[in-house]
């Protein structure tokens, strides 16, 4: 059995996991009188904000930005609605991208990554639960515009075809390993790891296409974990989990396909214009939240 054929299996037995908590939450929130049949907002919300995640923009930012417009789900029970709710459509996503890209980094390499991100954020609740997300989010913001500026100078002048390593051996693999270890902690506090591993995969020398198998697969492994926990403490809204799982899912395929079809060089450019969309919302985010503590609560976003 190769190592894709595995992760694959993986994948199917963690979303085999939750949708047995997912179906048992939905029962139990039936039973307490709770009214779990999503509209139309709702599913459309899933297919909008899961289309643009598998684009590389992230889904929970703009998921939340619509749920407080919108009143759909009370500000405490947001973070436990993201993460049930999308985490069907990422399972699909790290499915497609692997289907899509399997071709565009070497099995071990990727497995190795995904791992290295799951570790972190297995670590980073422990270690980075008291520190100041806006803070943090400032650094990032402006140390994601600082790697875009290199690669935008890259790609005029001197790489315009992207990188074309495969695998990652030596100092790069250590170097990979250890930042995206990073980013799977920082995850635990609200940084999003698309973003900065897509500007990662790329300074490392890699295909931009990689950088998709690598940020969902880690994200696929990482939320059916938590979906668990958020269910058996009712922190979630049922109703508008099952809207975003059903819209969700024909969202990530529509966008599976537009991606499978942008040249290479037109897709260094997508993650240009994501890493500078994101870099820009967290700083907007870090000045909210220092202009006004209150309205925004400290969502994680992927």
């Amino acid at each position: 059995m190769s190592l894709i054929t595995g992760l694959f299996i993986a994948l199917g037995l963690f979303a085999a996991y939750y949708l047995v908590i997912f179906t048992r939450g939905l029962k139990a929130a039936r039973a307490r009188g709770e009214d779990t049949t999503p509209n139309l907002i709702g599913i459309g919300t899933g297919a909008i904000t899961n289309f643009f995640d598998d684009l590389g923009i992230g889904s929970f930012a703009t998921t939340t930005t619509i749920f407080r417009s919108t009143r759909q789900v009370r500000d405490e029970k947001i973070p436990g609605t993201l993460n049930v709710g999308h985490t069907l459509p990422t399972v699909v996503e790290a499915l497609a991208s692997l289907a899509l890209f399997r071709t565009a980094i070497d099995a071990t390499t990727l497995i190795e990554m995904i791992a290295a991100a799951t570790a972190g954020a297995w670590l980073g609740a422990r270690m980075f639960g008291r520190w100041p997300r806006r803070k943090i989010q400032i650094g990032m913001g402006f140390a994601l515009l600082a790697a875009v500026g290199v690669m935008f100078f890259r790609t005029v002048y001197g790489d315009p075809q992207g990188g074309a390593l495969l695998r990652l051996d030596g100092m790069l693999l250590i170097i990979g390993l250890v930042a995206n270890f990073v980013l799977g902690m920082l995850m635990t506090i609200g940084i999003g790891l698309y973003a900065p591993c897509m500007i990662l995969v790329s300074l490392l020398g890699m295909n931009p296409a990689a950088a998709f198998p690598v940020m969902m697969g880690s994200c696929a492994f990482l939320m059916p974990v938590a979906s668990g926990n958020f269910i058996k403490e009712r922190s979630w809204d049922a109703k508008a989990s099952l809207g975003l799982l059903i819209g969700g899912i024909p969202g990530v395929l529509i966008a599976a396909y537009i991606v499978k079809q942008i040249p290479l060089l037109y897709l260094k450019w997508l993650v240009m214009a994501v890493v500078v969309y994101t870099a820009i919302s967290m700083l907007i985010t870090a000045w909210k939240e220092q202009s006004n503590p209150a309205d925004l609560a400290p969502v994680p976003t992927h």
